[in-house]
């Protein structure tokens, strides 16, 4: 198994995801504003978290490649699952549609050749992750500089109301 490579790619892929939560947290507002943003976020942050998942599952058993096989399968279709109903972020939308095409790819071909093993495969794999997390950091920096509608005020979402007169308060 590359258990150098895994050794130095599942920190990598997990301090991806700490400096992408801080990337939604500068956007809070709007985020929090949209719920197909923040859908997409989401799918953004697992761009980072499953490989470093599939990074740290594939050191737990080395001599047992049935194990990291099955784990890179499940977790691949798990992300392909997740990203295939988001729609993307607004603005740049056809480079967002051909980053979801290509990282829905990506996870779908590293559930197969999981499925199949061996040592060339194990490379193969290696290499698709790291492709993986070349086209979330492409779609996190498009989250970053894309400009995006305000966010509403708390509170906004409702009509305004008039205000209760003390005379209404004492009529009950």
């Amino acid at each position: 198994m590359l258990d150098a490579f895994y050794g130095a790619f599942s920190p990598a892929c997990l301090a991806l995801l700490g400096l992408w939560i801080v990337a939604v947290q500068m956007r809070a507002d709007e985020v929090r504003a949209s719920p197909d943003l923040s859908r997409r976020t989401y799918a953004v942050a697992l761009f980072f978290a499953l490989p470093g998942l599939m990074s740290v599952i594939a050191l737990i058993d080395t001599g047992n490649p049935l194990f990291w096989r099955v784990s890179f399968a499940v977790i691949a279709l798990v992300g392909a699952a997740v990203l295939f109903p988001v729609h993307g972020l607004p603005g740049g939308a056809r480079v967002r549609n051909v980053a979801d095409v290509v990282a829905l790819l990506l996870y779908l071909a590293i559930a197969a050749l999981a499925m199949v093993g061996g040592a060339d495969v194990q490379r193969t794999v290696a290499v698709l992750l790291t492709a993986l997390i070349f086209v979330g950091f492409n779609v996190a920096w498009l989250f970053l500089f894309t400009p995006l509608p305000p966010a509403r005020p708390a509170g906004t979402e409702r009509p305004p109301t008039a205000p209760v007169t003390e005379q209404q308060l004492t009529r009950g």
